[in-house]
């Protein structure tokens, strides 16, 4: 085992090293002549914010949610929605007008996932294994047919964002500008959840991961600590869920659909659970195998089931387990 002041080191050179090349990347693609690596990658760490935060009830907490889509497709619709009156003119609910602010419609995405969150949190973590499961898929799935039917808002076809919010005097329809403000995101979101992760409330999170009856039965409010991890969770996927919306400037039901929360838990289980960067490592993970096997075959899907069983069956811990298998770091 190496010395804990030399693995604290080399973690550390290792996200420095990881923060350098994500600063870098839009300008060597540019020198590369390869300027669609920028817009892919931030479609990488948009999906990254979302699969770290069902990572922090997933792989921290243990709770296995099948409708954490529902949390990010409330985030994309608040940005799209606050839009759409803006754009119209027309007051939100007869009280209020819309906005294009980015430091307003991301917050809203945030505490309306957040909020989300908390209701279906409260009943849903009521119950444990496959009921849980279960009333988190069937309340993602309430709030997919729900916007299905809001004709107003677009239905099935979706909503257009025509232009991406405004934030300050940066060029938002710059691939590049709006690229560092998701680094800076992701950056604080990652920072957010290291902090979450090695403070009391993490330390509790993972016991009762691992025993949630034992941690009851020494006065602990297990209720309430997975209720609050389940809250920031949907907080998080908020956030995603509305720059997901000024990335593609497109949002529609299917952001909410039971196959979104299955993408993102693959993502989470790819990369690695209850790990802080695994969300980071698999979803530039999945993306990159789905872009490369789709420019090869239209059945890309039957070969990337076989390659994601092989990573997970042959790699302890994932893509982050094979990152610290490269970098010589002992597990």
């Amino acid at each position: 085992m190496s010395p804990p002041q030399a693995t604290g080191a080399r973690a550390a050179l290792a996200i420095g090293g990881l923060l350098v090349f994500l600063l870098a990347l839009p300008f060597a693609a540019d020198l590369l002549d390869v300027p669609a690596t920028t817009s892919l990658v931030t479609r990488m760490l948009i999906y990254a914010i979302a699969a770290a935060s069902l990572n922090l009830v997933l792989g921290f907490g243990g709770m296995i949610s099948f409708g954490h889509a529902a949390f990010y497709g409330i985030g994309g619709y608040a940005v799209g929605i606050l839009f759409q009156h803006a754009r119209l003119s027309e007051p939100l609910f007869g009280m209020m007008l819309g906005t294009e602010q980015f430091l307003i419609a991301m917050p809203v995405a945030i505490v309306l996932g957040g909020l989300a969150a908390l209701v279906i949190g409260a009943l849903a973590l009521r119950t444990t294994g496959v009921q849980f499961i279960m009333i988190t898929l069937a309340f993602a799935q309430m709030l997919y047919f729900l916007f299905v039917s809001l004709k107003y808002y677009g239905g099935d076809d979706g909503l257009v964002v025509r232009r991406r919010n405004v934030l300050f005097g940066l060029d938002m329809r710059d691939a590049k500008t709006f690229y560092f403000v998701v680094l800076a995101l992701a950056a604080a979101y990652f920072a957010f959840i290291w902090r979450i992760a090695g403070s009391r409330f993490g330390m509790v999170l993972g016991a009762i991961r691992q025993n949630d009856r034992r941690v009851a039965a020494i006065g602990i409010g297990v209720y309430r600590y997975k209720l609050a991890a389940f809250v920031l969770a949907g907080m998080g996927a908020g956030l995603a869920g509305g720059l997901w919306a000024n990335y593609a400037r497109f949002v529609s039901p299917d952001m909410m659909h039971w196959t979104k929360s299955g993408e993102l838990m693959v993502m989470v289980i790819l990369g690695g659970a209850g790990t802080l960067f695994g969300p980071l490592f698999g979803a530039a993970g999945l993306i990159t195998l789905e872009t490369v096997l789709s420019a090869w075959t239209e059945r890309w899907q039957f070969f990337l089931g076989p390659i994601l069983i092989l990573i997970i069956l042959f790699f302890r811990g994932g893509l982050s387990g094979l990152v610290a298998l490269f970098s010589g770091r002992n597990r």
